[in-house]
């Protein structure tokens, strides 16, 4: 029996299925045909599934078609992992949400003040995403109110009993009305999942969709390196492919830092992306990542997890992964395309450093790819003309964002109006609660953030300041 793949197959509103359309969801994934029908006749749901592979709207969808917009009541609680994984969560179910009326979703995690978080849950939220440990304190403090949610889901449950948080979650759940639908994605199912399953569900249908299987044929190139040549030879790469855009994978926040020195002592526009950022400061990373206002993003896996970067030109593994699997994870970031971006896929650059003494770890990364490494030498590389590495665009941070009923179209109308940008010197806008993000072509930032500041937009003056890349 053949699965429909068609959203309209589905019991869902028209006006959802026609933001569905414009959203350019076309056909469901495997984990959203095999779990929709189940979670939207109200059922709990085990599903095993992986980082990309749809999930968000296989548990959006249903919380939203559960949820009453009219009651100003948190009637749905998503735990995730990370903060970085809680603001995809969010950012995916507003989207998904804009067929609905005026449906509010907050974000709870860490790194951001508290008194922020308690006046955006005193003016009535629906939705709830954030992490075990922030949703904990606001519950003891009694500034979240569970009474009236009706869709709990868990995701990345995995990943969430690795990090320590099953009491958490156990606490969390407790605090939740007893009839309720439990919604559970993993991407794997060890003991804690079944424990979690016992106390917290009932009768969970468990789907499991197939891992996508690993590219292990992405083009790789591989450098030996000596002791103390590890982060000057990820500047000599950089100088001698120039990628627009990197991520640069390392095994620890002391080598990020390090890194991030050199790279910078070079010239080399680049940002690091550790556990200890302030919230505001990773959200800024993030963006201008993603806007292509920075070429190197230098990051630990854990806090890459869950980033879907489109357009990315290379992956540089400046410490061999501690396991196979994550290595191939991360090489497989490379040469994505934007939904509905017409161009085929890149293949992109992998770049890979190892020592002597991570000799054993290639060799479970050639087990598992099926081949032997491609080795080339230091001393082939030489810097390409054109100077330090810098990326086309700078990201204008503008003070005031939805909170002040900003909107896109206002920062684009103003920027291509009164500034005088034409609209490919404007790239990705990025509105959040209370600050704009918007990618200029580089050359004309300062310019852009000087005529902004001394401008409006929707009708307000505002402060425009060129965020440092």
């Amino acid at each position: 029996m053949t699965i429909p793949t068609d959203f309209a197959s589905l019991p869902l509103t028209p006006q959802t299925l026609a933001n569905l359309t414009q959203l350019g969801y076309v056909h469901m994934t495997p984990i959203q045909a095999a779990s929709l029908p189940v979670a939207l006749l109200g059922k709990d749901l085990i599903a095993q599934a992986q980082t990309g592979s749809g999930k968000t709207a296989a548990f959006a969808l249903p919380l939203l078609a559960n949820l009453n917009a009219r009651r100003f009541a948190v009637q749905a609680l998503v735990l995730c992992p990370t903060r970085e994984l809680a603001d995809q969560v969010t950012t995916e179910i507003r989207r998904l949400a804009r067929a609905e009326d005026n449906v509010k979703v907050v974000t709870l995690c860490g790194g951001v003040p508290l008194r922020a978080q308690v006046a955006s849950l005193a003016h009535g939220a629906h939705i709830v995403v954030g992490t075990p440990g922030r949703v904990m304190d606001h519950l003891a403090r009694e500034h979240l109110d569970l009474s009236a949610l009706n869709t709990l889901v868990l995701d990345e449950a995995d990943r969430m009993l690795d990090m320590g948080f099953l009491d958490d979650i156990k606490t969390v759940a407790k605090q939740c009305p007893a009839v309720r639908q439990t919604l559970l994605f993993s991407a794997t199912y060890p003991e804690g999942i079944a424990d979690l399953a016992r106390q917290f569900m009932k009768s969970p249908q468990q789907i499991t969709v197939a891992a996508k299987k690993l590219d292990t044929t992405v083009p790789q190139r591989w450098y030996e390196v000596g002791k103390g040549e590890r982060l000057e030879a990820v500047a000599r790469l950089l100088a001698h492919f120039r990628p627009q855009s990197t991520i640069a994978f390392c095994n620890t926040k002391q080598r990020c830092r390090e890194l991030l020195e050199v790279l910078k002592g070079e010239g080399i526009s680049a940002l690091a992306l550790f556990g200890e950022l302030e919230q505001r400061e990773r959200d800024q990373v993030l963006v201008q990542f993603a806007n292509r206002s920075c070429s190197v993003l230098v990051a630990t896996d854990v806090a890459a997890r869950g980033l879907d970067i489109a357009q990315l030109e290379a992956v540089i593994n400046v410490d061999v992964a501690i396991d196979a699997e994550t290595h191939v994870h991360r090489i497989g970031r490379t040469g994505r395309m934007q939904a509905g971006d017409t161009a085929q896929t890149q293949q992109g650059l992998v770049l890979n450093l190892a020592s002597m003494n991570e000799m054993g770890a290639v060799g479970k990364i050639e087990v598992l790819q099926g081949r032997e490494s491609e080795w080339h030498k230091l001393d082939e590389l030489t810097a390409a003309a054109g100077g330090p590495l810098q990326p086309p665009m700078a990201t204008l941070q503008i003070v005031g964002g939805r909170k002040e009923k900003i909107r896109a179209g206002d920062v684009l109308g103003a920027l291509t109006g009164s500034v005088g940008l034409t609209r490919e010197q404007v790239g990705k806008i990025n509105v959040n609660d209370f600050s704009t993000y918007v990618a200029v072509e580089r050359g004309m930032a300062q310019l852009a953030a000087q005529r902004l500041g001394g401008g409006q937009v929707k009708g307000r003056s505002v402060k425009v300041r060129v965020l440092e890349g």
